[in-house]
């Protein structure tokens, strides 16, 4: 199984990509960073391509090329995601403006690259990323809230459209222990107590959204910590 996945080389993306890797898949890995192992090394082995996905063309060019490369791709995994925490008059425009070109419009861009290559697929499928902040705003977050919200209806309407073609996934994870709050200021980083979960096991939840048979999807998929605050 071909899975591109965006976002791969950290945080969820690269557990989803080690998670495929290790059932056997072959990982395509789209990210503005080169792929590490485990142990923070240059990884020489996953197939990737560098592209920023506020860049569409860029986007689209990294898509075909490592589709064409692998033979095919099976699965899009859209985990890439940014955020700029902020009261919406305190965030510079430019930086608001980002979250929602990666958030939304990235996973637009590479879901639309990749459909004529899912649609050759046995068993095709999209697994999008939004959050429990696509579902409950939060102050200071707007333009994190618009992104995953547009992701939401985005997604849905995907699911419709290509019903009975390509399974449509769309994932809805709560705080996960990854570099994701590194360089916010302290108000916007969990607590000290904060529960998050692993990005294994949300990876798990991926893998297993993937490997249903064909004719058989799981549309939503809500994973987060117990105490996840933010759900329901």
């Amino acid at each position: 199984m071909n899975v591109l996945i965006t976002g791969g080389a950290s945080g969820l993306g690269a557990a989803v990509a080690r998670r495929i890797a290790a059932d056997g898949g072959t990982p395509l890995v789209i990210d503005r960073h080169p792929p590490k192992t485990e142990d923070g090394e240059p990884d020489g082995e996953t197939r990737h391509m560098l592209a920023d996905l506020a860049d569409r063309h860029c986007a689209e060019r990294a898509v075909h090329s490592l589709a064409r490369e692998a033979g095919g791709l099976d699965a899009v995994v859209t985990a890439a995601g940014i955020d700029s925490c902020g009261k919406l008059g305190d965030v510079p425009a430019e930086d608001w403006e980002r979250v929602v070109q990666v958030n939304l419009l990235g996973t637009a861009a590479v879901v639309r690259a990749a459909l004529p290559y899912l649609e050759h697929a046995p068993n095709g499928r999209v697994v999008t990323c939004a959050s429990t902040l696509g579902l409950r705003a939060l102050s200071d977050a707007t333009a994190y809230c618009a992104s995953k919200f547009g992701v939401v209806g985005f997604t849905r309407a995907l699911a419709t459209e290509l019903a009975g073609r390509i399974g449509v996934t769309m994932l809805v994870p709560g705080g996960m222990d990854t570099a994701f709050f590194d360089g916010r200021d302290e108000q916007y980083k969990p607590g000290p107590d904060a529960s998050l979960n692993r990005p294994e096991d949300v990876a798990a939840s991926v893998a297993f959204a993937l490997s249903q048979p064909p004719g058989c999807e799981v549309r939503e998929l809500v994973v987060c910590p117990a105490t996840e605050p933010s759900w329901p």
